[in-house]
């Protein structure tokens, strides 16, 4: 009898031990997984987090869709890709694309690649392609000519935003006919210099700013937004990609649109880089319907 007591007592005792263990081993591997580095996560303009089906989602009933990404974030790159696969599929034929990469004097090149009339040793040659064009922009122009959607290369030629930055934007009307038509008609420019994104490139570029830099920057804004909508159609829709900073707060690009298009039809995503993504900083609040939060110490494509 003592024997079977003392065994009960040991399997109890077991038992009670594993079950001890089971906990101690859940907590742990729990602890792990709540611990697992996150790539990227997404939030709205208030700080919410919300999944990729739901910024998705919201493009539907959109015109404009402005991609603000740091140039060499891999994240925004790879959901650039992501994004123009499945704008694609919900809006077929009627998707255009666009970049700020790509300068206006070199859309019949653009052109010429996409229709396969010259080769990609020549198209890359031609073009004035940025550095990190292979890893990051490439895959998009591929995706654009591989299933016959426009891509409009919307920005101003820089040698005529360099001539605004170092003469002043008086300057360019000094250009041929051929020129401005690279540029927004000049005659349609407005400049307000209360804008935030204008106004602390006046004041807050450590001496390297004025009134010239606003201009200079306004002018590809402007340029951009002239582009796109020349050309999207009653049914298309327009994805553009371009730095954060050019649709950021719905400035930029964005404000010369607002003077023509309604808000509701514009969407504005914008990439930030924080040590920690589990909550957005209240100063990334507010710089677009969707922010992308990636960690700072992410791997840079250039």
């Amino acid at each position: 009898m003592k024997t079977k007591y003392i065994l009960s007592i040991f399997f109890s005792l077991r038992a009670l031990i594993q079950s001890i263990s089971f906990v101690v081993f859940f907590f742990f591997i729990g602890n792990l997984f709540a611990a697992d580095l996150s790539a990227y996560k997404i939030y709205t303009e208030k700080g919410k987090a919300v999944d990729y089906k739901t910024l998705l989602k919201n493009t539907e009933d959109k015109k404009f869709i402005f991609f603000g990404e740091y140039h060499n974030n891999p994240i925004a790159h790879w959901l650039q890709f992501e994004l123009t696969k499945d704008l694609h599929a919900t809006f077929k034929k009627n998707l255009v694309l666009g970049a700020e990469m790509f300068e206006a004097d070199n859309q019949f090149i653009i052109n010429e690649y996409l229709n396969d009339l010259i080769s990609s040793a020549n198209y890359q040659e031609e073009v004035r392609l940025w550095p990190n064009y292979n890893t990051d922009y490439k895959p998009l122009i591929e995706y654009a000519k591989e299933h016959k959607i426009p891509f409009i290369a919307t920005n101003i030629p820089r040698r005529y935003a360099n001539m605004v930055y170092k003469k002043g934007l008086e300057s360019l009307n000094e250009l041929s006919e051929l020129a401005k038509s690279y540029i927004v008609p000049l005659d349609q420019f407005t400049f307000d210099s209360t804008i935030t994104c204008y106004k602390n490139l006046m004041f807050d570029m450590d001496g390297h700013g004025g009134i010239n830099m606003a201009h200079a920057q306004a002018i590809k804004d402007a340029t951009m937004a002239y582009f796109i909508l020349k050309n999207i159609t009653s049914k298309s829709v327009f994805l553009h990609y371009n730095g954060a900073y050019h649709s950021d707060n719905k400035q930029g690009i964005v404000h010369y649109l607002l003077n023509v298009i309604a808000p509701e039809k514009i969407l504005t995503i914008s990439t930030v880089e924080q040590k920690n993504v589990d909550k957005l900083l209240d100063e990334n609040k507010g710089l677009a319907d969707y922010i992308i939060c990636v960690p700072e110490n992410m791997t840079k494509t250039h």
